[in-house]
């Protein structure tokens, strides 16, 4: 049966539905406003606290970072970052405006799925400051903003914060690196404290993708904003959990998307093409109220730059909790063995985690 059939097929058996939503069909536009009222913890961290965060037993490291962590939130507390909070927290004479030395923020190091993300949102939301004092955000995000607003406005609006949480840290180009580097600079300088998530290093930042040697000074003066702190453990996302299931037959998968409300149905390859046409910063509005995402013809990414788009949908995705329900390859052959080998590697092996989970999740959407 072709693939034209099995569509029409499904179609006509849901005719009484409306019709799924496509992710091809979404250009959205977002204004630099949105950008910066949406830098706080996604959806699916909306309610976790250092409480809820359930340390293996097995991994003294993941104890001891909840107590630093709520020392550190604490320690946040009092007035505005650049008047009396920033004195108490640093240990600054009054009299004194210049920046302290030393370590301004945490930076959680850890490998795939240890809870970092959960614990860097507790701490935003355990930092007694209104919302509007506090930013969150992916590492590309806070780029982006930057794309948006340009360098001196993102200082601007930054630098009135107590807390700048910067998820998923990495230097993917020695643009990125100089611009981080400057960017991060200015905001210490204007007492704000910053926490950040990677798998990597602060000082390892940036090898394997571009000739980080070069760059070391910028590098350096990043990882001296910070104090790593270590969290060991096993992915939880596969910790006493089943295999990701397999993926459904195309006919399941488009059945699926006309019978559940707010689903969107789209072509995988053509979905890839048209991630080159609308920028990263946009991906997350292109998935606004959807509630699935139903993929058919999955198949291995043809090059490192979609590879490197595929990532920033699948965190999105993630980030909002949207099942997706796929036809195809299983999501751990998008990549091909040099992508998994490369520079770009964690980023791709946090693709498949993230996207395996929503797949999990998706089960519910097949008809028993």
């Amino acid at each position: 049966m072709s693939t034209r059939a099995i569509t029409e097929a499904a179609a006509t058996a849901a005719a009484t539905a409306a019709a799924p939503l496509s992710l091809c069909s979404r250009e959205p536009h977002v204004p630099a406003d949105r950008l910066v009222a949406e830098m706080v913890p996604p959806p699916r961290f909306d309610s976790v606290r250092f409480d809820t965060y359930i340390p293996d037993p097995n991994q003294p490291s993941q104890i001891e970072a909840v107590k630093i962590l709520g020392d550190f939130a604490e320690g946040l507390g009092g007035a505005h970052a650049t008047g009396e909070g920033k004195r108490r927290w640093f240990s600054r004479s009054p009299k004194k405006a210049a920046a302290p030395a030393g370590p301004r923020g945490v930076y959680l190091d850890g490998g795939y799925g240890v809870g970092k993300t959960h614990l860097l949102a507790s701490l935003w939301h355990a930092t007694p400051a209104e919302p509007s004092l506090k930013a969150f955000g992916t590492f590309v995000e806070l780029t982006n903003l930057v794309g948006a607003l340009g360098f001196q406005q993102t200082v601007q609006t930054l630098s009135g914060h107590r807390l700048l949480c910067i998820d998923e840290f990495e230097l993917d180009d020695p643009g990125d690196t100089v611009l981080v580097s400057s960017l991060l600079s200015r905001l210490v300088e204007h007492g704000v404290a910053l926490a950040a998530t990677s798998n990597t290093l602060p000082g390892k930042l940036g090898e394997g993708r571009f000739a980080a040697a070069d760059f070391l000074r910028e590098i350096q003066g990043l990882s001296a904003h910070f104090r790593p702190l270590r969290i060991d453990g096993e992915d939880y996302r596969h910790r006493g959990l089943p295999e990701a299931p397999a993926p459904y037959a195309e006919e399941i998968v488009t059945k699926a998307a006309y019978a559940t409300p707010g689903a969107s149905l789209d072509d995988f390859p053509q979905l890839l093409e048209h991630l080159a046409r609308v920028h990263p910063s946009r991906y997350g509005a292109l998935t606004d109220d959807l509630t699935a995402v139903c993929l058919t013809d999955v198949r291995p990414v043809p090059d490192q730059s979609t590879a490197l788009r595929l990532v920033v949908l699948a965190d999105r995705l993630y980030d909002r909790e949207i099942p997706v329900l796929a036809s195809g390859l299983p999501f751990d052959r998008l990549f091909s063995d040099e992508m998994l080998n490369g520079g770009y590697k964690k980023k791709y092996f946090r693709a498949i985690s993230r996207l395996t989970a929503l797949a999990r999740d998706a089960k519910g959407l097949v008809a028993q």
